[in-house]
């Protein structure tokens, strides 16, 4: 038969609402401690049904020396700012051809986004394939330092 009243209506003006002596049901012991408490002990059925992960370590963490930061710059960047750099004296100019050096710019790679309007000597530690390809297309190059 379906309760129509909740049990602990029923219950109210009792003293105790079913939980026998007052102090039995006193303090958190009367739950099985707080919060995560007995989880390897008397909570274990729960961990293993509801959440099977909560112990142990997954993944690993890389080394940092191994973490390389690359900090790239796009070809359509070079283009548009070679005139300022030239002025600015962060890039040179060798037999009608502008030379510019990422690493004095602050980066580390050069990527391939974007049109060469104009021919440039370029050099960095790293390029991708079609930055290399795109700078000799326009009758520039492309050095590794």
């Amino acid at each position: 038969m379906i309760r129509t009243k909740r049990k602990i209506n029923k219950m109210r003006g009792s003293r105790t609402i079913g939980g026998g002596c007052s102090k039995k049901r006193r303090g958190a012991g009367h739950r099985g401690g707080r919060g995560m408490a007995g989880s390897h002990k008397h909570r274990w059925s729960w961990i293993v049904k509801y959440d099977p992960k909560h112990f142990g370590k997954y993944g690993f963490k890389r080394p940092l020396k191994a973490i390389k930061k690359v900090n790239p710059v796009n070809l359509s960047y070079l283009d548009e700012k070679s005139e300022q750099l030239l002025e600015q004296g962060l890039a040179t100019k060798e037999n009608d051809v502008i030379v510019i050096d990422v690493t004095d710019l602050g980066y580390n790679k050069v990527l391939g986004r974007g049109k060469l309007t104009k021919a440039l000597m370029v050099k960095a530690p790293e390029f991708s394939g079609l930055a290399e390809k795109k700078i000799q297309e326009a009758g520039g190059e492309s050095v590794t330092l």
